[in-house]
């Protein structure tokens, strides 16, 4: 089966294209290699990639129409994943022109050729932002997502709204799935757990919103990628709404289906601190500060359509995942 990953230079994508590469699927990437964040980060992780012959690579923006569409009719896939966005929900605040750019027009041309390449399921990263400032807990698929807080999640509200247009008028089966709090080894520089390993090393500050009253549902990234490989076998179909389960998200109108993917544990985030501290053996400076624009105190996934569908629930537990990160840390820096 032949894949196309959008974004297989960044963080999941490296990680879910990794996975798939080893179980023997064709695999083409597309990435526009961004400056968000340290290149050298993403450039590594694709050379990784390149090392395995069923793995194809083009450097291009999603704005650009005419190189995704060269890809597609060059490459013909079957299932397009669909992972690349402008990420980062406080850079929204300074740069929210960059948003519409990739998420609304680049999301729009992969979502174009999804329906004129007719491909068998088309599954897209949506994001936990988009509950807003909903305080309905645990979140549901099914739970109102009408308030979101920063355009960034505005812009991924959108892309969930454009794909269940697309997936109503031209049958295509779709996936989008809801991420919380995604963490692990090659991750984000601009993501908390990076960041304060970073500074804790280095003798750095480290900033605590909401004065540390903040609570995530922290997802590790090896989870995270088994639950999208395990949901690429499920794509939905048109389902009579009185054939429809109660916490089954699946629209009445459309083979079009929403899932959450967490680890649907709350955790607070000064444990999520000590836990980082207590494996690097060093205490963090902390600054205590008031909540950030556009942010949330509290995160908590239900994940029970998950489970539903595939049989699986993330497990991994945050010390674990945080020493693994820590491990992968130090060996690529050189500490």
């Amino acid at each position: 089966m032949k894949i196309l990953i959008t974004g297989t230079a960044g963080f999941i994508g490296f990680h879910l294209a990794n996975l798939l590469l080893n179980e023997g699927f064709h695999v083409s990437g597309y990435d526009g290699l961004t400056s968000y964040y340290d290149v050298n980060l993403k450039i590594k992780r694709n050379e990784i990639l390149s090392h395995n012959t069923k793995f194809s690579f083009t450097k291009g923006m999603l704005e650009d129409q005419n190189k995704l569409e060269k890809l597609f009719n060059d490459y013909q896939p079957e299932i397009i994943i669909h992972l690349a966005a402008q990420a980062g929900v406080r850079y929204s605040l300074e740069n929210p022109r960059s948003y519409i750019d990739s998420n609304i027009i680049g999301t729009f041309n992969v979502i174009e050729l999804a329906k004129k390449y007719r491909v068998k399921h088309l599954l897209m990263a949506s994001t936990s932002s988009v509950y807003g400032s909903n305080i309905d807990m645990p979140f549901r698929e099914t739970s109102k997502s009408d308030t979101q807080l920063t355009i960034y999640a505005a812009t991924k509200k959108a892309n969930e709204n454009m794909a269940h247009s697309y997936s109503h008028l031209w049958n295509i089966p779709t996936t989008m799935f809801r991420f919380f709090t995604v963490y692990g080894p090659w991750g984000r520089p601009d993501m908390a757990l990076f960041k304060f390993v970073s500074a804790i090393l280095e003798e750095r500050p480290i900033e605590i919103y909401n004065q540390g009253e903040m609570y995530r549902d922290f997802t590790y990234v090896d989870d995270l990628v088994l639950a999208i490989r395990k949901l690429i076998d499920v794509p939905p179909v048109r389902t009579n709404e009185d054939e429809i389960k109660i916490n089954d998200s699946i629209s009445p109108v459309a083979p079009f289906r929403i899932v959450n993917i967490g680890n649907s544990k709350k955790i607070k985030l000064l444990d999520f601190i000590d836990a980082i501290e207590k494996k690097l053996q060093k205490n963090a400076i902390r600054i205590y500060m008031p909540i950030q624009k556009g942010d949330v105190p509290e995160t908590l996934a239900d994940v029970s359509l998950l489970k539903d569908l595939t049989g699986y629930l993330p497990k991994t537990d945050f010390k674990d995942g945080i020493a693994i990160f820590i491990e992968w840390y130090r060996e690529y820096y050189n500490i």
